[in-house]
C-alpha cells in the first residue's frame, strides 16, 4: 500500500478496497492452480458449486441461477452428467423435469480438489510467514470475515 496516497479516511478505504481486490484475485489464481480443474469451463465449475452449495436443481433453474438459456444449461451440464459428475432423477413437484443432483464421485472430486488447496495454502503460510506474522494474518482473516459477510 502505497502510504503517501492515504491523507483521509476515504482514500485509505480506497486504497485498501483496490489493493484487497488485487490481493485476493491473485491468490485465488494461485488456489485455482493448485487444484486439478480438469478440461472443466468455468460455467461447468459454477453449476458445480451451485449444486453442491443449493442441492439438486433443475436445468430451468440453473440456467436462470446462472444467467443463461436453458438450452446453454444443456449444453454446459451434458459433459458433467457424461462424466459421471451429475445425476438426474425426476422431480417430485413436477415428473416432466429432472432434478441434477452431484454423484458421490463429484462430491469426492470436489473434497479432494479442495484439500489440495489448503495444503498449498497452509505449506506456504509456514514456509514464509513467521509466527507473529502468522498471528496478525489471523487477525485479518476475522476481519475479512466480517467484510464478506452478508
Amino acid at each position: 500500500m502505497d502510504k503517501r496516497r492515504i491523507d483521509s479516511g476515504d482514500t485509505l478505504s480506497a486504497t485498501l478496497a483496490g489493493d484487497l481486490r488485487s490481493i485476493v484475485g491473485r491468490l485465488k489464481r494461485r488456489l485455482r492452480e493448485q487444484g486439478t480443474v480438469g478440461d472443466f469451463t468455468p460455467s461447468q465449475v459454477a453449476v458445480l458449486l451451485r449444486l453442491e452449495r443449493d442441492g439438486p436443481a433443475t436445468v430451468s433453474s440453473l440456467a436462470r441461477a446462472e444467467g443463461m438459456r436453458p438450452q446453454s444449461m444443456g449444453t454446459t451440464i451434458a459433459p458433467l452428467e457424461a462424466a459421471g459428475l451429475l445425476a438426474g432423477s425426476p422431480d417430485p413437484d413436477d415428473g416432466r423435469q429432472t432434478l441434477l443432483s452431484l454423484t458421490e464421485t463429484c462430491r469426492t472430486y470436489l473434497r479432494k480438489n479442495r484439500a489440495a488447496r489448503e495444503d498449498w495454502l497452509c505449506r506456504t503460510i509456514q514456509a514464509r510467514l513467521t509466527a507473529d506474522e502468522q498471528r496478525h494474518l489471523a487477525t485479518a482473516v476475522k476481519l475479512l470475515e466480517r467484510l464478506a459477510a452478508d
